[in-house]
């Protein structure tokens, strides 16, 4: 014989019902079936919300009836489309019983525990029916039976505790008798001794499944809802979660306790008792595996079986010194705590005795933290203890595994989880077996929590990275593309997802939280929001995903002055703006201790040398011992692109417009050749070397005349480029009658920086500097005289694309 339990969801439609009674027609062609129904989906609550108005005096409880039955009447039309229509009066009848006990409820203005669970009770009874009656109609062997009948209880109403003795006979006796191939039982409802309609509290089908399968002590019994079995993680949080294929009752019952849906761990107990397996299973999918429940689990390579939570946790915080070296606190604390009815959910206490720590539902916060001051308030006017503290809008996050005690480095791996995304930690629990360790964090970091746990215990070490990119210009759409394009290397070769979550623009921007298409981006242009720097900050931190990166492509002070924000709220930055790291040493100072503080990485690789090495050789210098003596650098790649470029032959003005088209320059090329760019650079790179420097302290020699750095605009700059082309004709000539060539040079030396335009002899490793390279020559301690020298290209969107790629990745490894 089998057992079948159905929740609501199971028999919430008429697609599902179909899909239950399909599943019976095939148990019962083995052997007798046993189906446990639940109400409709949604029934029970729509019954008590009835009753609520009704008790209340508001009418609009005729509406709430009224739907009620809309619902029943055209599930058993929908179901039985030749309807019979004694079946439907019938229906009609329980219907209007129904009305009439929520009319007296109207009438007398009271809704007892005793009338509400009579109220509920219609739930069950009602889909019973109408499951029975439509098997029955396909020429079904099946048959429905009132649980009341073989259930009994005491009188405590809502939650009534069963007396098994009786019960277990009534089952017995009555199967051992029945000769239907299929019984449909309503869960949930009973009657006590005295013939009174009880129900068995939260959880209640279940519960009658595992009281009828333990009674008759079945080989197994089934739990069918609307997902495949227990899994990993939720589902709706956390897209990688799978079904776990087995578990034991204990790691099950931890697994629900914590929010896990599928089961109601007190319900199971009289299974639990025998050892009966339980198998959850879906009914949309009934070949899927699901989850077996036994106590013979099989035990897997990862400890670790599963992740759960429970929302909406309040902490109450219990201290003082005078608590210390003085027993029962403790018992009182709890005993408090009882007699209001209140269930403890997580306790820690410090090793000091100084508090004790307990989460609770935070429902119930303001009636605890009322209880306890006032058991307290002797100790709280002495001031041996401190009145109750009490934090809100929490969750439990918690790993469950019965092998978890066996192995090394379970908890580490757990907090470095949650450390490297920055969710705090406000309380940790773990007992002296080691099937559960908890931890409770804030409501709005459950997702990133969860998902990053299971990354870490439950997928093949693939990191998933999110990115937002603000700045989708020429460099933009190349880091675009680099992107789609080693998706799959990324994650084959790395263990990577990388994934584009946001983009903007100067006026518009997109956003999708599973990640954009980006074989057809730029069209979702087209239909997307107005951009707002600030909107996209809120929008990402909305999203609160793991492992998130904001990429700054503009040459924007506005998004420059938004990355300690994305920074305190544990989002990466990788930039190859210059202007916040070139900033007031104070700003690029807080910029570098909040990524420490709230260990985020900073990274501006690109705002040095495009895709060169230069930023993380320098650190690197430093941080392994080595003194930078000296620096001697070209740094502007559309500086020496337009100095390799310009001659006799070819005047300056033009030289300067192909490398504006050749997106050498920035769109203003005044930044460029004014220097400011090279200077920012220059400061960068000492600051790298730990030299508080700022800006005005770079001596800046520049080569344009008074004219092109007063222009007013872009057109009149190169109006004057033209107009004093004999100006720089005799740059040139200069360095051309030395043999030498024009570099604009970066140095830095015993704490000072300068940039200006030079003329490089022959010989010179910057003589022969072509096209848009640059080059860096450190002199250190240990590179004295032969320098550590770094050359390549040293702007273009390709490399520039590169070398922020680069710092992505980098945050990807760490």
């Amino acid at each position: 014989m089998n057992v079948l339990k159905f929740g609501g969801t199971s028999v919430g439609s008429t697609n599902n019902i179909n899909n239950v009674i399909s599943i019976l027609e095939t148990y019962s062609k083995k052997q007798q079936v046993i189906a446990v129904v639940s109400a409709v989906g949604g029934i029970t609550d729509k019954l008590l919300k009835a009753g609520e108005l009704a008790q209340s005096k508001d009418e609009a409880y005729l509406n709430a009836f009224e739907e009620i039955k809309s619902i029943h009447l055209k599930l058993l039309s929908d179901l039985n489309p030749k309807l019979d229509q004694k079946i439907k009066n019938t229906l009609e009848d329980k219907l209007a019983n129904l009305k009439s006990l929520l009319d007296g409820i109207f009438l007398i203005n009271e809704l007892s525990p005793k009338t509400s669970d009579k109220l509920v009770s219609f739930g069950e009874l009602l889909s019973s029916y109408i499951i029975a009656e439509s098997m029955k109609a396909r020429g079904l062997d099946a048959l429905r039976k009132n649980s009341q009948d073989l259930i009994v209880t005491n009188s405590n109403f809502t939650r009534a505790e069963v007396n098994y003795e009786i019960t277990n006979t009534n089952i017995v006796g009555y199967f051992t008798e029945a000769k239907q191939q299929i019984t449909i039982l309503p869960g949930f409802i009973s009657k006590s001794q005295s013939g009174e309609i009880t129900t068995l509290g939260r959880g209640g089908s279940d519960f009658t499944a595992a009281i009828v399968a333990a009674a008759l002590n079945v080989e197994r019994l089934e739990i069918w809802t609307d997902v495949s079995g227990m899994f990993t993680a939720n589902p709706k949080l956390v897209k990688q979660a799978y079904p776990i294929e087995s578990l034991s009752y204990q790691e099950a019952m931890e697994l629900s306790h914590f929010g896990a849906k599928v089961l109601y761990p007190p319900t199971v107990q009289p299974v639990l008792d025998l050892n009966i397996p339980i198998h959850i299973k879906n009914t949309l999918e009934p070949n899927a595996a699901g989850t077996k429940i036994s106590a013979d689990a099989v035990v897997k390579v990862s400890p670790v079986k599963g992740i759960s939570n429970i929302d909406q946790i309040a902490l109450l915080t219990l201290q003082g010194n005078g608590m210390v070296g003085i027993p029962g606190f403790s018992k009182r604390l709890f005993e408090t705590l009882a007699q209001e009815k209140i269930n403890v959910i997580l306790i820690t206490q410090a090793s000091s005795e100084h508090s004790i720590c307990i989460g609770i539902d935070q429902k119930e916060a303001i009636r605890a933290q009322q209880a306890i001051d006032l058991a307290f308030e002797n100790e709280i006017s002495l001031h041996k203890i401190d009145p109750i503290i009490v934090e809100i809008d929490l969750s439990i996050v918690a790993l469950v595994g019965d092998q978890m005690k066996s192995h090394q480095g379970i908890s580490g791996k757990m907090f470095s989880a949650l450390g490297k995304n920055n969710i705090n930690v406000r309380a940790i629990a773990q007992g002296a077996s080691e099937k559960n360790i908890s931890a409770v964090i804030n409501n709005k970091d459950v997702k990133k929590a969860l998902n990053a746990l299971h990354e870490q215990f439950f997928e093949v070490k693939t990191k998933q990275l999110n990115v937002y990119i603000t700045g989708i210009g020429n460099v933009g759409e190349k880091l675009i593309e680099q992107i789609e394009q080693q998706h799959s290397f990324l994650k084959k070769n790395l263990q990577i997802d990388l994934r584009i979550i946001g983009m903007s623009n100067s006026r518009k921007m997109i956003f999708n939280e599973k990640g954009i298409d980006l074989s057809n981006w730029a069209s979702q242009f087209h239909y997307a929001e107005k951009s707002d720097l600030k909107g996209f900050l809120k929008r990402a931190v909305d999203f609160n995903l793991r492992n998130s990166i904001f990429v700054d492509i503009t040459a924007s002070e506005e998004v420059a002055d938004m990355y300690a924000e994305y920074l305190k709220n544990s989002i990466a930055v990788v930039a190859c703006n210059k202007i916040a790291c070139a900033d007031t040493y104070d700003r690029y100072k807080q910029l570098q201790d909040l990524s420490l503080k709230y260990n985020t990485p900073f990274l501006y690789e690109t705002n040095v040398g495009a895709g060169l090495p230069i930023i993380n050789t320098l650190k690197n210098l430093v941080a392994s011992g080595d003194k930078v003596t000296s620096i001697q650098a070209v740094l502007s790649g559309s500086l020496n692109f337009i100095f390799n470029n310009f001659s006799d032959r070819k005047n300056f003005h033009d030289t300067v417009k192909q490398a504006q088209y050749e997106g050498y320059t920035e769109p203003d090329p005044r930044i460029d050749l004014s220097g400011i760019d090279v200077a920012r650079k220059v400061l960068i790179l000492a600051r790298e070397n730990r030299t508080n420097l700022n800006l005005e302290d770079i001596e800046n020699e520049s080569f344009l005349t008074e004219a092109n750095r007063n222009s007013k605009s872009i057109d009149d700059f190169y109006e004057t480029l033209i107009e004093d082309e004999a100006h720089f004709q005799n740059l040139y000539a200069s360095a051309k009658a030395k043999n030498c060539r024009l570099k604009y040079v970066a140095e830095f030396n015993k704490g000072k920086a300068k940039v200006g335009l030079k003329e490089i002899p022959e010989g010179h490793p910057f003589y022969s500097l072509e096209g848009k390279d640059n080059i860096v020559m450190f002199y250190t301690a240990r590179y004295p005289e032969q320098p550590l020298i770094i050359k390549g290209a040293g702007a273009g969107a390709d490399v520039t694309a590169s070398g922020l790629f680069a710092d992505i990745i980098k945050i990807g490894n760490k």
